[in-house]
């Protein structure tokens, strides 16, 4: 201590330390209590490639909890403006709950059926039969070459939920 600061001062400026590193430790642990958990930043997005998808064999994706459908059309399946092409190849991708009840259908040969009460949708993923008031809905996604991101609206994704909404 020099002659200048006596005991008083002394601890007055010490506990100011302790006080200021005190309070941005709290500001610290305060920050990470509010941001969002690293499994809900990740669950917001998923990358699907579409290159080693069957054609005629849907898959089923997981995005925010929901069910994704993917479906490589082979050439004898119907086109719809609700295609997504790339190159060559024509998808469909839907998000996989019946719009009657919220059931997940299941494919069955050459269409989705639900169980529930016997909805029936086609590889279009337009409802062909039964209660379901609409087509499955369309999660969005961009187009990043041959994968899909599901999370992020693309131009792709905008222009099939348009068409999906006014076949509603």
């Amino acid at each position: 201590m020099s002659n200048d600061t006596n005991r008083r001062d002394f601890l007055g400026y010490s506990f100011a330390a302790v006080a200021a590193v005190g309070g941005a430790a709290s500001l610290v642990g305060m920050k990470k209590v509010w941001d969002p958990l690293p499994s809900v930043l990740a669950g917001g997005f998923t990358t699907i490639d579409l290159a080693p998808l069957k054609a005629g064999e849907p898959e089923t994706f997981t995005w925010r909890g929901k069910p994704i459908f993917v479906l490589k059309k082979t050439a004898d399946m119907e086109g719809s403006e609700r295609d997504l092409i790339i190159g060559d190849d024509r998808y469909t991708v839907a998000i996989g709950l019946c719009t009657h009840l919220g059931c997940i259908p299941a494919w069955k040969k050459d269409k989705w059926k639900c169980a529930c009460h016997g909805g029936e949708f086609n590889p279009s993923a337009k409802q062909v039969f039964g209660p379901p008031p609409r087509p499955l809905d369309v999660p969005p996604f961009e187009v990043q070459g041959t994968t899909i991101v599901l999370g992020n609206e693309g131009p792709e994704s905008k222009k099939i939920a348009a068409f999906v909404a006014t076949q509603a």
